[in-house]
């Protein structure tokens, strides 16, 4: 069965690279196309990254698309390009104030500290990635989470998307590539400026959510990429929410760390998402 994919990552070698989420997204986006699978990614545009180099497209239909971001009305834009030497296709979402501004660390400032808005930053790539959607004249079947930068898509899809019929039954993914705590926390508050409900189990407790506790509510399936040297599902099990829905988990074993199996790695992935339509 042929799929249609909305792959949201905010890093893909050469555009990003901090973390194994980037060689990932270069490699795997293009095995699943290899399977005849209709694959499009969407990553932040960040300041420092070249149109020019990398030969990026106005598009007509997805300048200042407005939406609604907890109060505020906003408004995003994207550009086309396509990773390069291949023919997957990247979709750029500009925004002056969140991602222009960022250095190649993306997550931190220049001192290694970890940017305080990180999680009101990544809602918003979260959010105004499904509402371009009906902007790009397609329709995907599954939305493609990676780590706990697009965590939040799930719960702004089942909580403000779904009963809208051109987002109806679509089903979402998160790869947990990372377990990295100090990017974890979400505020509670942003919850309330994003305009999203804290998910019912996590009504009780401290002002932090876990962003991987906040997805498993809402989530189709959680895919833990292991290595060796990192053991994430093991880390995600101890969490109380997903450990409830352990049966949502899927673990993927790979050999090594620098240079893991993609082929076998998107393979299984493969096998996994048919099985959410069977």
């Amino acid at each position: 069965m042929s799929l249609k994919i909305f792959y949201l990552t905010t890093e893909i070698i050469p555009f990003a690279n901090t973390s194994s989420l980037a060689a990932f997204s270069a490699k795997v986006p293009l095995l699943l196309q290899d399977k005849q699978h209709d694959i499009r990614t969407i990553i932040p545009k960040y300041g420092y990254v070249s149109e020019r180099k990398y030969i990026l497209r106005e598009v007509i239909r997805l300048r200042e698309i407005p939406f609604e971001f907890g109060e505020e009305n906003v408004v995003a834009s994207a550009k086309s390009a396509f990773i390069p030497k291949t023919r997957v296709q990247v979709y750029f979402l500009e925004d002056n104030q969140r991602f222009k501004p960022l250095t190649n660390l993306i997550y931190k400032a220049k001192n290694g500290r970890v940017l305080a808005n990180n999680d009101m930053r990544f809602a918003f790539f979260s959010k105004a990635s499904l509402a371009i959607l009906p902007h790009l004249f397609w329709r995907p079947d599954v939305m493609w989470c990676n780590d706990w930068q697009s965590a939040l898509v799930p719960a702004f899809y089942k909580q403000q998307y779904m009963d809208n019929e051109f987002y109806a039954d679509m089903k979402s993914v998160l790869v947990v590539h990372n377990y990295e705590k100090e990017y974890l926390p979400i505020a509670r508050n942003t919850f309330k400026n994003t305009g999203l409900e804290v998910p019912a189990s996590m009504k009780k407790g401290v002002g932090v959510v876990n962003a991987y506790e906040a997805a498993a509510e809402y989530i189709d399936l959680i895919i833990a990429i292991d290595s060796p040297n990192n053991q994430v599902s093991k880390k995600l099990l101890e969490l109380p929410a997903i450990k409830k829905k352990k049966s949502k988990v899927l673990t993927i074993k790979t050999s090594g760390d620098e240079s893991p199996d993609y082929e076998k790695v998107a393979a299984r992935i493969d096998i996994e998402l048919q099985k959410l339509f069977s």
